[in-house]
């Protein structure tokens, strides 16, 4: 924190005030409120689509210290609404950077606040749950600020996917190989589409509303179904589609919003987490193997554990250890699983990883068949 800061003010929609310093762009942004866990990654995590109409506090009491890097992206910009530190460092130590953490912030018109109790906060959030918050380097009045938090519309059945969907398709990988995957992209990330073509797959890339005739026509022989932002009980479209894709009995993978359309195509509900799971170190139980996973989470959704237990056409595949809620499904009667983390792990670790050759397996065992 410098002297040449302005002041800055964070408001909650309960009514907790929090003092800070400006950093970034200045002006006003609104959003709901999280928690990232992670230690590292900052620019993988500000860019993961998935975050987009949150505001993001960073756990970690140092934020921006190796500055940023043009690859260390999983889309094309910034997707946060704001960002919430203890410290966040203009200078920055990594040679191979390319500008600051600042200076990113500002190029992507971030409104931001340093110099908060972090860890207050998300105790706070932890007790109290998501809600809605306004950060301002712009307005200082916190009645004023109030009132224009007030008019934010909540996340519970917000429609944000479409939102940050690709506007054209476009293809990733060798066009020649044996596995062709269609991507419905909901906010993919990138290292995502990465994960399929190093391991050989041809991928081309959707645009949300996409109709699946439309998808048919690059013929693949697979599909997935993507991660994204925002409550999948308001995406009708996504639903229906997936629900159409399942029909075709060709496989099907899924990854966090993904497995939420998944369970929501079989009927399965979905519901609004107290606060969350976020960070790169959620400990997870695969079923089927009985092995520990150290994963990477960005959800404020879930699927509904009762529904699935009832379900006589999905199989849970994994649980989460810290709270037992539903991390991994499967279609007893269609090659198509799921999963609510993200074995990318961009940041994070690499446990999950065979997921992506689970999914090519299984594209080419449905071929040969």
């Amino acid at each position: 924190m410098t002297e040449k800061q302005l002041p800055a003010v964070l408001v909650l929609a309960d009514g907790t005030v929090a003092h800070g310093k400006a950093f970034g762009a200045i002006g006003t942004t609104t959003g709901e409120i999280c928690f990232n866990t992670g230690m590292t990654g900052y620019q993988e995590v500000f860019t993961d689509p998935s975050y987009f109409g949150q505001i993001l506090i960073m756990n970690s009491v140092h934020v921006g210290n190796y500055g940023v890097k043009d690859e260390d992206v999983e889309s094309d910009s910034v997707k946060i609404n704001g960002l919430i530190g203890r410290n966040l460092e203009e200078g920055y130590s990594r040679k191979l950077a390319q500008g600051s953490l600042e200076e990113y912030l500002k190029a992507n018109g971030i409104v931001s606040i340093e110099g908060v109790d972090t860890r207050a906060l998300v105790s706070h959030i932890r007790s109290k749950g998501a809600m809605n918050c306004i950060i301002s380097s712009a307005i200082t009045d916190v009645e004023e600020l109030k009132k224009k938090l007030a008019e934010v519309p909540d996340m519970d059945g917000l429609e944000l996917a479409s939102q940050v969907s690709t506007s054209t398709p476009y293809e990733r990988g060798p066009a020649d190989s044996d596995v062709r995957i269609a991507v419905m992209d909901y906010g993919v990330k990138q290292h995502i589409v990465d994960c399929m073509t190093v391991r050989g797959a041809f991928v081309k890339v959707f645009p949300a509303k996409t109709p699946l005739a439309e998808v048919k026509k690059f013929n693949p022989n697979g599909f997935f179904i993507s991660n994204g932002p925002g409550d999948p009980a308001s995406m009708g479209y996504a639903i229906d589609t997936v629900k159409e894709i399942l029909k075709e009995d060709k496989p099907v993978f899924g990854i966090c919003l993904g497995h939420q359309l998944l369970a929501l195509a079989n009927d399965i509900p979905t519901f609004k987490m107290h606060h969350g799971h976020r960070g790169l170190n959620h400990p997870v139980k695969n079923l089927v193997t009985g092995r520990s996973e150290i994963t990477t989470q960005n959800h404020g959704f879930g699927v509904d554990p009762e529904a699935v237990k009832k379900s006589t056409s999905i199989e849970i595949t994994h649980l989460n250890l810290n709270d037992q809620s539903i991390e991994g499904i499967r279609v007893k009667d269609k090659p198509a699983f799921s999963v609510q983390y993200h074995p990318e792990s961009t940041p994070g670790p690499h446990d999950s990883r065979y997921l992506f050759d689970d999914f090519i397996d299984l594209i080419r065992k449905n071929k040969a068949s």
